[in-house]
């Protein structure tokens, strides 16, 4: 074999590591945050008097604070490197959750299961994993990696609720979030993982330098296929976050069916199983979707699919059939935003930034999350119901469509980013 041939080998056995590493921690992340549906009733039953309004405040804060933070540790990443970024947030998801195992009030609750884990969840999630997937990855297959790993994170949101939806059934919530927060642990194996070798620069001085930090974030925020990509993000997380936090809660309380409630919140926490599992497959096969056609389109299609599905799903009667269907369904349309949506970041403005560029984009995503998590408690409390909810979603799902067809897939014009 010769020396270009065995470096070609190198590279593709450390970009296959870097993948298979941020799969992993992707998993726990995404599992774990997961499993919050499933214990929202019980928590709230013994710490709230049965209000789930407030620990829905509380996921609601998690989200918001994964995506103020995004930005930060994608600026992190990029000036002091990854793995410091992902120690970072592993230490916080930690700690997060083991004041969320041992509160016993609402401003408790908030700090652990809000802002840590929050800050844990942007930390070790897809602004840094994917990022750093990106710039290890070539060119002309990073989508196709960027799904592989996206499609590998969605594993732990089948595993870890159905596991939780087993001990629900046997231990308390504060023990069964305990174990949980065991799975973790493998992280802190997969990060020193997570390493991509700096670029020999071209010493003939025949590329123009790249543009400072600020300066290209300045730009991004003028080019206006970025914003309708900040603006679509809102609307994936609006979906996801609300579906994962109250779909438990939604089949409990109004689910045809001789169920006990508490058979009934399994299914709901098996119905989040079936979408993670459905999620590797619609992930992996949008992302060949994107390789073939505009990433606009594709996405542009699967905003409006989602809309189409909660549409269907909120008109036919609720049953055990029926919540199993739509997790199939939907979960096949659940993260495949997130390579296409990040490629085109990438194809915008390059792998220098990625980080700090995708980190704004996932903000807008958990603006949209916390939208959808806290107005879905509110609703429910207020008026015994989530149809509002569902079709604001409905609404949303479709103006996402709308926006995604004038997004343009090129890099951004140097003018527009000078």
């Amino acid at each position: 074999m010769t020396r270009p041939e065995q470096r070609a080998e190198a590279g593709l056995r450390d970009t296959r590591t870097i993948v298979i590493a941020g799969g992993v921690v992707l998993a726990l992340a995404f599992g774990v945050r997961a499993v919050f549906g499933g214990v929202v009733q019980p928590l709230s039953d013994e710490l709230f008097g049965g209000r789930i309004e407030v620990f829905s405040l509380s996921i609601a804060i998690q989200n918001l604070v994964w995506g103020l933070a995004q930005p930060g540790f994608g600026i992190l990443a990029d000036r002091y490197g990854d793995r410091r970024a992902l120690w970072l947030g592993f230490v916080c998801y930690l700690a997060g959750m083991l004041i969320c195992v041992f509160a016993s009030s609402a401003w408790a609750q908030h700090l652990g299961a809000g802002v840590l884990v929050g800050m844990g969840i942007s930390g070790t999630a897809f602004g840094l994993v994917l990022a750093v997937v990106g710039r290890a990855a070539p060119e002309h297959k990073r989508a196709h990696y960027l799904g592989i790993t996206s499609a590998m994170g969605s594993a732990g949101q089948v595993v870890l609720p159905l596991l939780t939806a087993w001990l629900i059934e046997w231990l308390d919530w504060r023990m069964t979030l305990l174990v949980i927060t065991a799975t973790l642990l493998p992280m802190a194996l997969c990060i020193p993982r997570l390493r991509v070798a700096a670029p020999k620069h071209d010493t003939a001085g025949a590329a123009p330098p790249p543009l400072p930090l600020p300066a290209l974030v300045r730009g991004a925020f003028g080019y206006r296929d970025y914003l309708l990509l900040n603006a679509g993000f809102f609307v994936c997380g609006f979906h996801l976050a609300f579906i994962t936090a109250h779909l438990p809660t939604y089949v409990q309380n109004f689910c045809v069916s001789a169920a006990s409630p508490a058979e009934l919140r399994a299914l709901g926490l098996q119905a989040l199983a079936l979408a993670g599992l459905a999620n590797i497959f619609g992930t992996l096969f949008a992302s060949r979707l994107g390789m073939r056609f505009p990433k606009p389109y594709v996405l542009a299609a699967i905003y409006a699919l989602r809309a189409l599905v909660i549409l269907i799903f909120i008109s036919l009667p609720l049953t055990p059939a029926s919540v199993m269907i739509f997790a199939l369904v939907m979960g096949g349309l659940w993260l495949s935003t997130v390579p296409l949506t990040s490629a085109l970041v990438l194809t915008q403005f390059g792998p220098r930034a990625m980080g700090t560029l995708f980190g704004f984009v996932f903000l807008s995503h958990q603006l949209g999350s916390f939208a959808g998590v806290w107005l879905g408690g509110v609703f429910f409390d207020r008026f015994a119901s989530y149809d509002q909810i569902w079709y604001l979603a409905i609404a949303l799902g479709v103006l996402s469509a709308l926006a995604h067809l004038f997004v343009h897939e090129r890099p951004a014009p140097a003018a527009a980013i000078a």
